[in-house]
């Protein structure tokens, strides 16, 4: 329902204003074929398809460090947001495969799978991969201590608004002096005035936006870069200005189904916490990237939720000294 939601409002504002819905019509359909796969695959293959989904992105990265031929933009602009977050979902997929696995052996190549995607993402050069991968492989080993799956969910939410709320500060100007040089510093000041031109039209047009792909049409400072690519760099504000605040509350709600779905999910908690933390760190990426923009990383984070909350065919093992229980023994969400 939220995604077909997502879908008609592009429609809709597309239809209004003239405007191109093909991107965001595209970004649902791989979210929902790479879900509907991911759960498939992850009922018949616990383990083994989270481990195939963290080689293919993986060899995707190392094969084409910027996802796409053409101009390469400035971390997290661009291609290399894209390559940051098919690497953390890569990392993700190892940290869930390992945390399925039940031989000690298994379970440790995993997690050196998970450790060489770091590793891959600093040879990359990519700081922003690299620390995500990291985050992911922290809240991986930390959760098999977690006893209250709920609040460790909530607690991502909290972080996901947080860096949104962070990117709507920087474009509003309502940081303090320093603060604000220092964003500045770190975000490059072309991508805030891109932010800066996207608030101002989300403000001028709160209800419909301006239309799906009609950003650069209005943004000066779009039209005025020497590389345009039509997109302000954030989907928070990439929503707010093509699509109006139903469009940020269907963004919103799209990644609080991914949330909903893990934490109702039968998989063991280390495992729906750790795909948790991978597609949060994806949303903290695509919050001051343009990481959504390419089909890559939308396939990626259908694929990731959808394996850790498939309910495998197979028993899986259970806590140390309990016995493992198999899909049909599971209460039904």
């Amino acid at each position: 329902m939220v995604l077909g939601a997502c879908a008609t409002w592009s429609l809709i504002t597309g239809t209004l204003h003239d405007g191109r819905p093909e991107g965001v019509l595209l970004a649902v359909l791989a979210v929902a074929a790479g879900y509907a796969t991911g759960r498939i695959c992850g009922a018949l293959m616990p383990v083994a398809a989270p481990c195939a989904g963290a080689l293919a992105g993986l060899g995707l990265a190392l094969a084409v460090p910027g996802l796409v031929p053409g101009p390469q933009f400035a971390a997290p602009l661009g291609h290399a947001g894209a390559t940051a977050a098919v690497l953390t979902l890569s990392a993700g997929a190892a940290c869930c495969a390992a945390r399925a696995a039940s031989v000690p052996v298994l379970r440790l190549a995993l997690g050196a799978l998970a450790v060489a995607v770091a590793v891959a993402a600093a040879v990359l050069g990519s700081a922003v991969g690299l620390v995500c991968c990291g985050a992911v492989l922290l809240v991986s080993l930390a959760a098999g201590r977690v006893r209250r799956r709920g609040a460790a969910v909530g607690g991502l939410a909290v972080a996901a608004a947080g860096v949104a709320g962070l990117a709507w500060a920087v474009a509003a100007r309502v940081l303090p002096d320093g603060l604000a040089v220092s964003a500045e510093g770190q975000l490059t000041r072309h991508r805030i005035e891109l932010w800066r031109d996207a608030l101002r039209l989300a403000h001028r047009n709160t209800g419909l936006g301006v239309g799906p792909g009609r950003f650069v049409e209005f943004s000066p400072a779009a039209a005025q870069s020497l590389q345009p690519d039509g997109k302000p760099h954030s989907a928070l504000l990439q929503q707010a200005a093509e699509q109006g605040l139903t469009g940020v509350l269907l963004l919103a709600a799209a990644y609080g189904w991914l949330l909903h779905a893990l934490w109702r999910t039968a998989r063991p908690t280390p495992v729906a916490l750790t795909a948790g933390a991978a597609l949060t760190a994806v949303a903290a990426i695509a919050a001051v990237g343009n990481a959504l923009s390419f089909t890559a990383v939308t396939v990626g984070v259908g694929l990731l939720a959808g394996t850790a909350t498939a309910r495998p065919l197979a028993e899986e093992p259970g806590p140390p000294g309990a016995e493992p229980r198999s899909s049909r023994d599971r209460p039904a969400p």
